[in-house]
C-alpha cells in the first residue's frame, strides 16, 4: 500500500510539472498575441498594411491556442486595418466576427470597441446609423466607467456632427474628448483632437485659429509618422490656402498630402486631393473643360461609392444576422444533444455511484459482521481462558492436597519402616533365638513353644497397630 501511494504521488508531481510547463508556454504565446495586436493597432495611422499583417499573425497563434479573447481582438484589429485601407466590406466582415466572439465570452468592453468601429464605417454614408452604433458603444463605456473607450467615442460622435454641418456640437464633443485624452496622456489622439478642432474653425471661417491648431497637429503627427493624419491635415490646409488665395502653399500641401495618401494606400483621400487640385485650378480661374468634367465625374463617383458602400455594408449586416440566427438554431440543437448526452452521462455516473455506495455499504456490513464474529470469538476465548484458569487453579489445589497427602503417607511409611525396624524386629529376633536353642536342645520344648507363641502374639499385635495407624488419618505417629 505504501509503495502504491508513493507511485501515485510521483505521478501527480509529474502531471503538475507538465501542466506548469504547458501553462508557462501558453502564457508566452498569449502574450505574443497581445503584443502583435497592440503593434498592429499602433500602426493603423501610418501603415495599415502592417496592422492587417500583425493581426493576421496574432490570429493564427490565437486560433492554435483556442485563445478566444485573442481571436476576437485579432479580428477587430484587422477590421481597423481594412477601415484605414478603405476596404469597408473586409472591415465589416472582421468587425462582425470579432463582435460574435466578444459576445460569446461576455467581454463587454471589447464589444463596445467593435460598435465604435462599425459606427466609423457608417460615418460617411449614414449619419443616423453611425450615431446609433456610437451610442451603443457609449452606453457600454459609461457602464464600465472606461475613459479610454469614452474618449474615442466622443471624438467619433463629433466627426458625425461635423459631417452633418453641426459644427458647434462637433466642437463640444471634440472638447470633451480632448479633456479625457489629456488626462490619459494619449498623444496620438490629442493630435487627432487638434486636427478636428482646426477643421471646425476652418468651417466657421476662423482661418487664423484653424491654421494655428492644424500647424501644431501637423508638426506632432510628422514626429510620430502618422501618415494618415498628416494627409488629412494637408487636405484641410489646401482648402484653407485656396480660400485665402495662397496658391503656392496650397500646392505644397496637396503634394505632401498625396505622398502620404499613397504611402498608406488610401484611395479615397487620394481622390480627395485630386479633387482639391481641380478646385485649386478653378480658383486660379483655369476654366478648362476637362476640370469641370473631372469635377462632375468625381462627385458622381463619390456619391455612387458612398451609396454602394452603405448598401454593401447593410447587406453584409443582414447576412450576418441571418447567419447568427442559423448559428443560434444550430447551437440550440447542439445544446439539446449535449443536454441529452449530459443527462445520460449523469444517469450513468449516478448509477455507478449507487453501485459504489452499495458496494461500500455491503463492505461495511461485512466488516461489521466480521467484527461481531471476532468479538464473539474473543469473548469465547476469554471465557475458555477463564475456565482454564479455574481448572488450573483447581488442579493446583488438588496437586497441593495430593502432595500433602503423599507427604503424610510418606511420613507414615517412614514411621512404619522405623516401627518395623524397632518394634517387630525384636520379637522376630527372639523367635529366631528360641528356634536355635530348641535345635540344640538347650531349652525345654514346652517352654520353647510357650515363648514362641508369646513372640508371635507380640508380632501380631504390632502388625494390627501398624495397620490401624496406616488406615486411621487421625493417628500420625506410632
Amino acid at each position: 500500500m505504501k509503495k502504491a501511494f508513493i507511485l501515485i504521488w510521483f505521478c501527480l508531481l509529474a502531471i503538475c510539472t507538465l501542466i506548469k510547463g504547458y501553462g508557462q508556454g501558453m502564457a508566452q504565446d498569449t502574450n505574443t498575441v497581445i503584443k502583435l495586436n497592440k503593434q498592429g493597432f499602433d500602426n493603423r495611422m501610418n501603415n495599415p498594411d502592417q496592422t492587417v499583417s500583425n493581426a493576421t499573425k496574432a490570429l493564427a497563434i490565437a486560433q492554435k491556442l483556442n485563445y478566444k479573447p485573442g481571436i476576437g481582438e485579432s479580428y477587430r484589429v484587422m477590421g481597423i486595418g481594412y477601415y484605414y485601407l478603405n476596404q469597408p466590406l473586409k472591415s465589416i466582415d472582421n468587425f462582425l466576427v470579432a463582435l460574435d466572439f466578444f459576445q460569446k465570452i461576455k467581454d463587454l468592453r471589447s464589444e463596445g470597441k467593435v460598435y465604435n468601429g462599425i459606427g466609423n464605417l457608417y460615418r460617411d454614408n449614414d449619419y443616423d446609423l453611425s450615431l446609433e452604433y456610437f451610442q451603443k458603444a457609449l452606453v457600454i463605456a459609461k457602464k464600465l466607467s472606461d475613459n479610454k473607450l469614452i474618449a474615442p467615442i466622443y471624438l467619433n460622435i463629433g466627426n458625425v456632427y461635423y459631417r452633418k454641418n453641426s459644427f458647434t456640437q462637433a466642437l463640444n464633443y471634440y472638447d470633451k474628448s480632448n479633456v479625457l485624452y489629456a488626462a490619459l496622456k494619449d498623444t496620438v489622439n490629442l493630435i487627432q483632437c487638434l486636427q478636428n478642432k482646426g477643421v471646425m474653425y476652418y468651417n466657421l471661417n476662423q482661418y487664423d485659429k484653424a491654421e494655428r491648431l492644424l500647424l501644431e497637429a501637423n508638426r506632432e503627427a510628422k514626429q510620430l509618422d502618422l501618415n494618415i493624419t498628416v494627409a488629412s491635415i494637408d487636405l484641410t490646409f489646401a482648402d484653407i490656402y485656396i480660400a485665402q488665395n495662397k496658391f503656392k502653399e496650397a500646392e505644397r500641401s496637396i503634394r505632401e498630402g498625396l505622398t502620404c495618401a499613397r504611402i498608406i494606400k488610401n484611395d479615397v483621400i487620394e481622390s480627395d486631393f485630386i479633387f482639391t487640385s481641380y478646385q485649386l485650378e478653378l480658383k486660379r480661374k483655369n476654366y478648362k473643360a476637362a476640370v469641370y468634367i473631372l469635377k462632375d465625374i468625381y462627385h458622381k463617383d463619390s456619391v455612387i461609392y458612398k451609396e454602394n458602400s452603405k448598401t454593401q455594408i447593410n447587406v453584409k449586416l443582414e447576412q450576418v444576422k441571418q447567419q447568427a440566427r442559423q448559428k443560434e438554431n444550430e447551437f440550440l440543437l447542439e445544446r439539446q444533444k449535449y443536454d441529452l448526452v449530459k443527462f445520460w452521462g449523469v444517469a450513468i455516473v449516478a448509477g455507478l455511484l449507487m453501485v459504489l455506495v452499495g458496494l461500500l455499504i455491503s463492505n461495511v456490513k461485512r466488516k461489521a459482521k466480521t467484527n461481531e464474529q471476532l468479538t464473539n470469538l474473543n469473548a469465547e476465548v476469554s471465557r475458555q481462558k477463564d475456565n482454564l484458569d479455574r481448572i488450573n487453579h483447581h488442579l493446583e489445589e488438588i496437586i497441593d492436597e495430593r502432595t500433602k497427602d503423599l507427604q503424610v503417607k510418606n511420613k507414615k511409611l517412614s514411621e512404619y519402616s522405623s516401627y518395623l525396624s524397632h518394634q517387630i524386629r525384636g520379637p522376630i529376633a527372639t523367635l529366631k533365638g528360641l528356634m536355635n536353642l530348641e535345635k540344640e536342645g538347650l531349652v525345654d520344648q514346652a517352654e520353647c513353644i510357650k515363648m514362641m507363641n508369646k513372640c508371635v502374639g507380640e508380632i501380631d499385635n504390632k502388625i494390627i497397630e501398624m495397620s490401624d495407624m496406616l488406615h486411621d488419618p487421625v493417628k500420625t505417629s506410632l
